[in-house]
């Protein structure tokens, strides 16, 4: 990476690197009656058409100026609520009601952006590159049937320079108690390349998941046992993630809104990978099984966001009272996270 000089200050305020696939929804949440979402202060609206493709567009008609996202879904068109004007998945204007026979379509464009639908969420690309050049980090273990997942959704009022120092940093063990897997992490190397930054830790978990009655720990605290493990968190920009052990990993998807707010994805899986003769059963049940255990961790996973969020609303208000507030960091991952962001972001501006 670059050296490069910049000011904490500067990551409060940074933009995002356009040319990275970002989550901005669930795949559930996307029906043929649009919704609008935000990622960094482009409005865009998806929807699924008659195939049941998701499309993504920029979420206004160019008549008006008004939002698609209130309007519907007619015969796979995208058809406005204030007068009806159509457009299709390539944001050309289709149809317009009272079009007089003399009269033509508008020439009017809307910006169409590239969408997949993979592993259970919505990827969009919002920058100008090929975004076929680039792949989206995916979630393998959303579909495999040894892994059981609980969502957890962050709708956190802080810049996600924030967020992603929160999840990168694994010494803020004091705050969760006895929501938290582990305790007692020490880090113990860190590695750094263009896009990403990997720290490892060594940890004493509360869980160790080898035997099909281990499964309770997750409910009854009392039968946990602290034994030691790696715990290893990534920031693979523009997202994280993190194992403890063989058995659970966990994503964050990021979809930064703007300097204040920040949208992600928080999705914890449970491996029961050590259970090797689970292959053997049915897949049909092996499906009910992965389905029914679906959400196990949901209390969990929302106290830990629901104490994480409370601190980086007061990080982001004492920033904004006071941007030239100094402040103490001892964790050395932490810089190099935010020397990536802001390389990140320079990349983008010099593209400007």
């Amino acid at each position: 990476m670059q050296t490069q000089a910049y000011k904490i200050a500067d990551i409060r305020t940074r933009g995002i690197n356009p040319n990275y696939w970002y989550v901005v929804a669930r795949s559930t949440e996307v029906t043929d009656k649009p919704i609008g979402v935000t990622l960094w202060k482009q409005e865009i609206v998806l929807y699924r058409d008659a195939t049941g493709t998701i499309q993504a567009l920029e979420d206004v008609c160019p008549h008006r100026l008004v939002k698609l996202s209130e309007g519907q879904v007619v015969g796979g068109q995208l058809e406005c609520a204030y007068h009806g004007w159509q457009f299709n998945e390539m944001g050309r204007c289709t149809a317009v009601p009272y079009l007089a026979e003399n009269q033509k379509l508008p020439n009017c464009q809307i910006r169409r952006y590239p969408v997949r639908e993979l592993d259970g969420f919505v990827w969009l690309f919002p920058g100008e590159e090929d975004a076929d050049l680039v792949e989206p980090l995916g979630v393998p273990e959303w579909d495999h049937l040894n892994y059981i997942a609980t969502v957890s959704v962050i709708d956190c009022p802080g810049h996600y320079s924030y967020l992603i120092e929160n999840l990168m940093d694994m010494h803020h063990g004091h705050l969760h108690d006895n929501y938290q897997a582990w305790a007692s992490a020490s880090l113990l190397n860190i590695e750094t390349q263009e896009a990403r930054v990997d720290a490892h830790y060594e940890a004493q978990s509360y869980y160790r998941i080898d035997k099909i009655w281990s499964i309770s720990q997750l409910f009854f605290p009392a039968l946990r046992r602290l034994h030691p493990e790696p715990l290893d968190v990534s920031y693979v920009y523009p997202h994280w993630v993190s194992s403890l052990g063989q058995d659970f990993k966990i994503y964050c998807l990021f979809c930064p809104i703007s300097e204040t707010q920040t949208k992600a994805y928080l999705i914890h899986f449970t491996s029961l990978n050590a259970f090797w003769r689970l292959h053997k059963l049915p897949v049909v049940f092996r499906r009910f099984v992965k389905d029914s255990l679906f959400g196990s961790a949901q209390k969990l996973l929302d106290g830990l966001v629901e104490q994480d969020v409370a601190m980086i609303e007061q990080e982001q208000q004492a920033f904004l009272k006071n941007s030239r507030q100094r402040t103490y960091e001892l964790n050395r991952t932490i810089a190099k996270v935010q020397r990536l962001i802001y390389e990140q972001a320079q990349r983008e501006n010099s593209l400007d």
